[in-house]
């Protein structure tokens, strides 16, 4: 391995006993640039050609209260394949806000998990009061890729391959961009949403495949909403409403307290993709609330989405001495209990039909993106360490035969969310790879690790050394070479 460059981020953060601050979750204060990655097992293949991108949630400053891992900075790290060989950088994103609060020498605002008035300066996206920390997802399109902000920020552009700022996307409207935008491999064109406090309370849009806004509606709602996630098919986008929000009592106290609505149902609408509020189709489902949803197709007279359903959207609090059992609770899924769970909306009667395809704990999944908005046969999910929000195996499903496989790592190793990344001439659905991060807590190390789909119970093929421990974090992409550079 060779190391081009090594910079520092200036940084107020103290100690603590934080749980989301330390151990795998211990923030990252350096860039790096490394070439010629070494293997620590196997070897790397030479048909995988692209690159992947993983957002993370680093702190800088000192918070100004209760930190909440969502509150991070957003540093992506990516490593690059080509030739059978590896490189590898990791940069933050230079929102507004990073350069802001690098400016002041301190948090300027407060978090997810803090009282109203915390903040320092005017806050951004739903909320109102948070910083655009831009730490939640990252995709590649139009030949950019794209990090977003859970609660709707700016969407922040940078080079997919060398990691260059390129500052927040212009297409993104007032209200901004949740995260999770989708893209469409098969038109080239991104679909997105954003949601406020203000009516009508969510926007739906359609970006084009030279990253230019072509289509941007209101998508009403009965009051402000916190969905996440959106699916979309051939010809169908799908956004929701579901019954976990904002108390509308304290928020008039700008309270942000969410809760289960008791007695509401969850709500899918589908609007057609260059549609019109008008034509929005509302299809009513059993309460839950979805943090992700996998993929959606077309079959005769219905729409079918798979995603994961919880079971206990706002669970009790984790025992925790120092006071942090309700955070640990809301981001473990065995508290919310999600399980991969199968809609079905039928177009012709306006009906809506489930089923649990597994009753496994099961998140954060991906198929071939190639397929998404197709029928799709196989998928990927993370398995998690209970009482934790830190990822100990993958889960390799066959939705036609039912059959699936399991990767688990040891204890003290916790991995990234691992899109598929297709072979170079694949034909297969599952001809490629998983790719993910490791954070090895026994070692003090990070890797990265490649899954050979087509023999997935054999686990990792090839182990690659990072150059320094990275942190936990959310989601990951993969983007074939083609993808890159417009």
């Amino acid at each position: 391995m060779r190391i081009l460059d090594r910079t520092a981020v200036a940084s107020t953060l103290q100690p603590g006993n934080h749980p989301y601050l330390n151990g795998a979750w211990t923030p990252l204060h350096e860039e790096v640039t490394a070439i010629d990655l070494d293997v620590i097992e196997g070897a790397i293949p030479n048909d995988i050609d692209g690159v992947y991108l993983r957002n993370t949630e680093n702190q800088v400053h000192q918070p100004l209260g209760r930190y909440h891992p969502f509150d991070g900075d957003g540093m992506i790290h990516q490593i690059d394949f080509r030739g059978g060989k590896a490189s590898y950088r990791n940069r933050f994103v230079r929102t507004h806000c990073f350069e802001e609060e690098a400016a002041a020498g301190q948090s300027l605002w407060g978090g997810l998990a803090d009282r109203a008035g915390t903040s320092l300066r005017s806050g951004y996206g739903a909320h109102g009061s948070l910083k655009d920390s831009s730490s939640t997802d990252i995709i590649v399109h139009a030949g950019k890729a794209i990090s977003t902000f859970y609660q709707c920020g700016a969407g922040w552009q940078l080079d997919p391959e060398t990691l260059a700022q390129l500052g927040p996307a212009p297409w993104v409207p007032e209200d901004g961009i949740s995260a999770h935008p989708k893209v469409d491999e098969a038109t080239g064109e991104l679909m997105f949403f954003n949601y406020s406090k203000r009516a009508p309370h969510m926007h739906y849009g359609v970006v084009d495949r030279a990253g230019k806004l072509a289509h941007y509606v209101p998508f009403p709602l009965p009051g402000p909403r916190l969905p996440h996630d959106m699916c979309f098919s051939e010809h169908w986008s799908i956004l929701n409403d579901l019954p976990v929000f904002w108390d509308a009592e304290l928020l008039k106290r700008d309270v942000h307290a969410a809760r289960l609505h008791e007695g509401v149902p969850a709500r899918f609408g589908l609007i057609p993709r260059h549609g019109s509020p008008e034509e929005i189709r509302w299809f009513e489902a059993a309460p839950t609330y979805v943090l992700h949803f996998l993929n959606a197709y077309e079959e005769g007279d219905e729409v079918v989405m798979d995603g994961y359903f919880q079971e206990e959207p706002t669970p009790p609090p984790l025992p925790d001495p120092d006071g942090y059992g309700q955070l640990r609770a809301y981001v473990d899924e065995h508290s919310f209990r999600s399980k991969l769970h199968r809609w079905r909306f039928n177009l012709a009667d306006d009906s809506t039909r489930e089923e649990r395809l597994d009753d496994r704990i099961l998140e954060f999944g991906m198929i071939n993106q190639r397929v998404a908005g197709r029928r799709h046969r196989y998928v990927y999910s993370t398995t998690s360490k209970p009482g934790w929000f830190l990822f100990n195996g993958f889960v390799k499903h066959d939705l036609e035969t039912g059959r699936s496989w399991e990767v688990m790592l040891e204890d003290g190793r916790y991995a990234s969310e691992a899109p598929f990344a297709p072979r170079s001439g694949a034909v297969d659905e599952d001809d490629g790879y998983l790719v993910s991060f490791v954070i090895d807590e026994n070692r003090g190390t990070s890797e990265c690790i490649l899954i050979d789909c087509k023999r997935f119970a054999d686990g990792p093929v090839c182990r690659i050394a990072l150059p320094h421990k990275i942190c936990s974090g959310t989601h990951a992409h993969w983007a074939e070479r083609s993808a890159l550079g417009g």
